[in-house]
């Protein structure tokens, strides 16, 4: 038996180095022979300790240690506190500042040196309590209303920690958090009304969601492989370059997202808007027309479900009959409102969203999951998976054990090492149901149209933008001010009433007019708080109106 294995051995291309397994001296001796044939260099082995004598007995007390706690009972007494903890944080959120800066002792404490020894854990999570939790962004208060972010809820950030303790890499393999993130994607599917045959894959948020979109649209509709040939060598590339349209109020992660497929900004065609901010599609048309003519290739159109300014949704219906007409790539930025269509009464204002080849969202805001948590589906799966699909040796599938599986995550996007995003996702859902999500999205566009006919009706302040789903863009005035002066002043009114800790809304410039952005993505906000916007906007705007310039 032995020569024959040693025969089969011998004949293998590859050279390999079986585990040591000896029990006596005579299998040492033919163990060592069996090497040295299969070896091309056999006296490495001779000249190797390990080799010469049997394995030595391990340091047990070295053998026997790990990152465990010593004292589980100690680390369960400390799991109950911090459960307590978060409990006492969340339910008392509103009695404390939105937001403050950190703080000069708190940054002093963490300029330290890599700690070399253990402390214990009770002391970490106290130094935690002193100087970390203080100092928030803030995106979990009532009044917490600056560019668009969630609330999360008490059930994710349980579900963080459950996703933590099982660690589970979801780059692929047979395991249940890869079950979970599928069952999520076709759940985020019928949800949109994509076919059950479109793909999808969870990433950080939307501007990785945008950027497999747009990287599976060039894939779908280039002239030739990208994949193989780039830029540099491919085929007729610089003599027909392509074109990506949006409109001037399209969220900047798509022109990042071109950039870095280096296509370069200039192939982004920013197409003006009309007066709702939503995408001018006559111009749209005219720009296509004309780059056919310049013998560009259009390629794709982002359509925005919720612009990032204003909230402004476009005609989705309309782009994807144009993306039909001219054989391109129909892409949805729906980071803001695509999953609005939980709420019956946002719905009808997607529809097209459905005929869209990709889309982009972002379940973190208005789903209030934990950060981080985006989405991207795909309507041609087949596609998706041709624009990132690589398998080398080491990742090859099983049609058992933990590498079998279909469909690996790592095949639909550019990370092989994932975390397990989608618990939180399932979990959040599965406690809420869609119909409650739903109408948590209806409260804040109600919320959005009574702060704009607050501000309508409050002498010194004034609607900047019409409403689009949840957010307000107002501005205080005064008649003796010119437009610059009015801008500082509104800049001012924002930065004071962010710093006192009473509320934080954001900021943007609509033709020229800075003003306060109220995004109204938030659960917990209600009536009162929005009352109290207004007005601390009025007494702050009169305030500062009468001090010198900072």
């Amino acid at each position: 038996m032995f020569t024959s294995s040693l025969r089969a051995r011998s004949n293998r291309t590859e050279i390999a180095t079986p585990a040591l397994r000896v029990r006596n001296d005579e299998e040492l001796f033919l163990r060592k022979l069996e090497l040295s044939a299969i070896h091309p260099f056999p006296h490495f082995f001779e000249s190797q300790s390990f080799m010469k004598d049997l394995p030595p007995e391990l340091n047990t007390e070295l053998d026997k240690e790990s990152l465990d706690p010593q004292n589980w009972d100690d680390m369960r007494a400390l799991g109950h506190r911090m459960i307590d903890d978060v409990i006492d944080y969340l339910a008392d959120v509103k009695e404390r500042p939105v937001w403050q800066p950190p703080s000069e002792p708190m940054r002093q404490f963490l300029d330290q040196a890599p700690p070399a020894e253990p402390l214990s854990p009770d002391v970490v999570y106290d130094q935690f309590l002193e100087h970390i939790r203080p100092f928030p962004l803030g995106n979990i208060h009532p009044r917490f209303w600056a560019w668009y972010m969630g609330n999360g809820t008490i059930m994710g950030a349980y579900a963080e920690m459950l996703s933590a303790t099982m660690n589970s890499n979801s780059g692929g393999g047979n395991h249940g958090p890869m079950v979970v993130e599928q069952q999520v994607i076709k759940w985020m599917t019928e949800l949109l009304g994509l076919p059950q045959s479109s793909s999808g894959l969870l990433v950080s948020g939307g501007s990785m969601a945008n950027l497999v979109g747009l990287v599976v649209a060039r894939h779908a509709k280039s002239t030739f492989d990208h994949r193989k040939y780039g830029y540099q060598f491919g085929p007729g590339a610089a003599a027909k370059p392509m074109r990506v349209y949006g409109s001037v109020e399209l969220h900047s992660c798509n022109q990042k997202a071109v950039e870095l497929m280096g296509m370069g900004h200039e192939s982004l065609v920013h197409i003006p808007v009309d007066e709702y901010f939503r995408i001018d599609l006559a111009l749209l048309r005219k720009a296509i027309a004309d780059d056919i003519e310049a013998g560009y290739q259009p390629l794709c159109v982002i359509g925005t479900s919720g612009t990032v300014n204003t909230g402004a949704i476009d005609d989705l219906r309309e782009l994807a009959n144009i993306c039909e007409q001219h054989n391109m790539w129909f892409h949805i930025d729906g980071a803001i409102g695509a999953i609005a269509v939980l709420a019956d009464d946002l719905k009808p204002a997607l529809v097209g969203m459905e005929r869209a080849d990709s889309i982009a969202l972002d379940l973190h805001k208005w789903l209030h999951v934990p950060f981080e948590a985006g989405c991207v589906l795909v309507r041609h799966g087949e596609e998706h998976k041709g624009a990132f699909s690589l398998i080398p040796e080491y990742l090859v599938k099983e049609k058992s054990g933990v590498a079998s599986g279909e469909n690996w995550a790592s095949e639909y996007g550019i990370q092989l090492s994932r975390q397990f995003r989608a618990l939180k996702i399932w979990m959040t859902m599965k406690e809420h149901g869609t119909r409650k999500l739903g109408r948590m999205m209806s409260k804040n566009v109600a919320q959005a149209n009574y702060l704009a006919k607050r501000v309508e009706a409050t002498p010194g302040l004034e609607l900047v933008a019409p409403v689009g789903l949840d957010i307000v863009c107002y501005r205080v005035v005064f008649p003796d001010l010119s437009v610059q002066e009015l801008n500082a002043l509104n800049k001012r009114v924002l930065i004071e009433m962010q710093e006192s800790g009473t509320a934080v809304p954001s900021y943007t410039t609509l033709k020229g007019v800075y003003c306060i952005r109220v995004a109204i993505s938030n659960h917990r906000s209600e009536q009162s708080d929005f009352d109290l916007l207004v007005s601390e906007s009025v007494r702050l705007g009169l305030e500062l109106k009468q001090l010198p310039d900072a």
